[in-house]
């Protein structure tokens, strides 16, 4: 090729050798594919290496090569992180004081998250009560494979399972036990169920922790439903009472009972006792009286005198061969004077 340049002397310029284009092309493509070539996986992730599409092998964590020019492809895929998915309300802003939405202050539409809040929180108790049920699924990736392949929407899967299991064991509840007593066998229930149901489904999603966040009636049968509450509490309260005051007088009406049934049964064994001892010594006596009849005799006659003899004011002493003491006798003097004569 010549060119005429103005002003000076015709020169003469050459194409480049077609050698050259192609070094340049060869180097731009090493660059290119140096790209698509090397890729690194985070501490907390495994790598899903896809070749043309189909599942190859799983790669760990640190600095790894691949087929370029998208061959090979990898999904990096988190297995230590642990995923929370919230219902009947969204966390707005984290922090020292976080802030919610509930799902009557979401606005409805298809186009925003705050659309799946409106009618997940609303269940049916067993004994026919409405409740509005706020509650957490946290969970983690167990088998990085099958999260990635066998299920198309692995976290829109757990959701209508969360809420569907949710419904059922709720459905075997009355509303006490949802409000109060049975949340923790609640949440247990939906863990085991749901973890089952996933398993089922192949989602290699294994759930940590299933937490019933905060369970009330709806607001326009909130005022009746705190009236009966504090209808309960004071039946309660009574009953409580009620139970303090007969621990407190029962056990001690026991007690009194038992001190006479006590006393009772020491007053009778004390004269069973002396019944028994005088029968012994009448026994006893009765065979000394049959051994030396006079002598015993004599005896019990003195004994008889010893215990009269100092009861009786006036005494008399009189041969038993004296006939007519009477007119001799003065007994108004001897009664007025309380003396004795002999």
């Amino acid at each position: 090729m010549e060119i005429n340049v103005p002003g000076g002397n015709m020169s003469r310029f050459r194409n480049p050798q077609p050698a050259v284009f192609i070094l340049i092309g060869l180097i731009a493509l090493v660059f290119a594919s140096l790209g698509t070539l090397i890729y690194t996986i985070e501490p907390d992730e495994v790598g899903v290496i896809q070749c043309f599409g189909k599942y190859t092998r799983t790669t760990q964590p640190g600095l790894h090569f691949k087929l370029p020019f998208g061959i090979e492809t990898v999904k990096h895929i988190k297995v230590t992180h642990v995923f929370k998915e919230e219902f009947g309300f969204r966390t707005l802003g984290p922090g020292i004081r976080t802030t919610y939405m509930r799902d009557d202050a979401a606005p409805r539409g298809k186009t925003s998250q705050s659309a799946l809040l409106d009618p997940e929180s609303l269940m049916l108790t067993g004994d026919l009560n409405v409740a509005e049920v706020e509650w957490i699924v946290q969970y983690r990736v167990k088998d990085p494979v099958l999260y990635a392949f066998k299920v198309r929407n692995v976290r829109e899967t757990l959701r209508n399972m969360s809420e569907a299991i949710m419904r059922l064991v709720v459905g075997d509840h009355t509303i006490n036990e949802v409000l109060t007593v049975g949340r923790d066998a609640i949440s247990q229930m939906v863990h085991q169920k749901l973890q089952e149901v996933l398993d089922g489904y192949q989602t290699g999603i294994l759930i940590t922790n299933v937490v019933l966040q905060d369970v009330t009636p709806p607001d326009p049968v909130k005022p009746s439903f705190n009236e009966v509450n504090e209808a309960k509490q004071e039946m309660e309260k009574t009953i409580n009472q009620a139970w303090e005051e007969y621990n407190r007088v029962i056990p001690k009406a026991h007690g009194q009972a038992e001190q006479v049934i006590r006393g009772a049964e020491g007053y009778a064994l004390d004269r069973v006792n002396r019944a028994h001892g005088d029968a012994e010594n009448f026994l006893k006596v009765w065979e000394a009286y049959k051994d030396s009849k006079e002598i015993t005799r004599t005896r019990l006659y003195l004994e008889t005198m010893k215990q009269l003899w100092p009861q009786i004011k006036g005494k008399y002493v009189i041969d038993q061969d004296v006939k007519g003491v009477l007119p001799f006798l003065n007994l108004a003097d001897q009664k007025q004077e309380g003396g004795s004569q002999s």
